[in-house]
């Protein structure tokens, strides 16, 4: 499956998610629901993945975690705020650095349609 297939199907799922709460929550209830929801799908998904960070040969528990890794492929970094910012692309955009993966998507709940909230990350390696 490629990263534009489960980009796809999470986005699907947060749809989903969103039609059943709408706006207002806090980002770790939408991050449970999501969760829920990519496996009910059939998707390998895991959530607060521990990301290292490697510096010089060393392997630095700097405490980055992922909010939800599904496929080893794709990350989520889910946020419920008024608006995204430069500092959110940016977080996303390390954590595709650091992880070696292709493709995030940056999810806003906190809006009235989520397709209107979520942004595509790729990182060019």
């Amino acid at each position: 499956m490629t990263e534009n297939d489960i980009s796809e199907r999470i986005i699907g799922c947060a749809i989903h998610v969103h039609k059943a709460l709408g706006p207002g929550l806090l980002e770790n209830a939408y991050v449970e629901c999501l969760f829920y929801e990519l496996q009910k799908a059939g998707l390998k998904v895991e959530k607060q993945k521990a990301l290292p960070l490697v510096y010089k040969e060393v392997k630095l528990d700097a405490g980055y975690r992922l909010d939800l890794i599904v496929e080893n492929k794709v990350i989520i970094e889910l946020k419920s705020v008024e608006a995204l910012n430069a500092i959110h692309f940016a977080q996303l955009l390390t954590y595709l650095k650091l992880s070696g993966c292709k493709l995030g998507l940056l999810m806003n709940f906190n809006v009235l349609r989520v397709v209107e909230g979520i942004k595509r990350v790729a990182n060019d390696l």
